[in-house]
């Protein structure tokens, strides 16, 4: 029978191996963002941990990729359930979230990523998940008059990537940097609006395509 020792051994076996996954995403996150054709083991240097315990953990860069891009989803649903429990000004909440998935980063793994590797049947399905959240929170701002009419969901996206794409060598002035923007695209996404958007707004099809190798 287990002694109260042997479950603290256990416990705590478990807390570093989560420490250390968490250490491996983030330094995944960091080298595959600035260069996503790297060598895993740039990963290994980066996060200060032995190839081979990495390889244990992840035995592919494809499965690490995939795994990093799971936890993006996962931030990015969890932004927008955040959002759609709020039930006060829906313009409020709508900015809150694009402000929570700017500080995720989450569009950055999108852009850079997209088309790197294969996603399994569950990253899909994850991905639709978070499409259907997206559609929720934006039907319910528009429908509240708070954003501008001639918007599709599909632009939400894009909008952030071109956010993501904004960065200098010091992590904290690129957050202020997309920040400063991002306040800008938010007077421009609310409504009422002027002048109509030129051009035909971007389809699913198009969106979803650039994750097929």
């Amino acid at each position: 029978m287990p002694t109260t020792f042997d479950r603290a051994m256990r416990g705590g076996r478990r807390a570093e191996a989560a420490r250390n996954d968490e250490r491996i995403l983030e330094a995944a996150r960091a080298v595959f963002v600035a260069d996503p054709g790297a060598p895993i083991s740039a990963v290994a240097v980066h996060a200060g941990v032995g190839v081979g315990a990495l390889y244990r953990r992840y035995p592919s860069k494809e499965e690490l990729l995939r795994r990093l891009c799971a936890d993006g989803l996962a931030r990015f649903i969890a932004a927008a359930e955040a959002a759609l429990a709020d039930h006060g000004d829906a313009w409020q909440a709508f900015a809150g979230f694009m402000r929570r998935c700017v500080d995720a980063d989450t569009n950055s793994l999108t852009q850079r990523l997209a088309g790197t590797f294969t996603p399994t049947e569950e990253l899909y399905r994850e991905a639709g998940r978070a499409q259907g959240l997206l559609t929720a929170l934006f039907d319910r701002t528009q429908a509240a008059g708070a954003i501008r009419a001639d918007l599709v969901v599909n632009d939400v996206g894009l909008l952030l990537e071109q956010v993501a794409a904004l960065r200098v060598g010091d992590p904290q002035r690129t957050r202020e940097l997309r920040h400063r923007y991002l306040a800008l695209l938010l007077d421009a996404l609310r409504a009422p609006s002027d002048a109509p958007l030129p051009g035909p707004p971007p389809g699913w099809e198009e969106v979803a395509a650039r994750w097929n190798p």
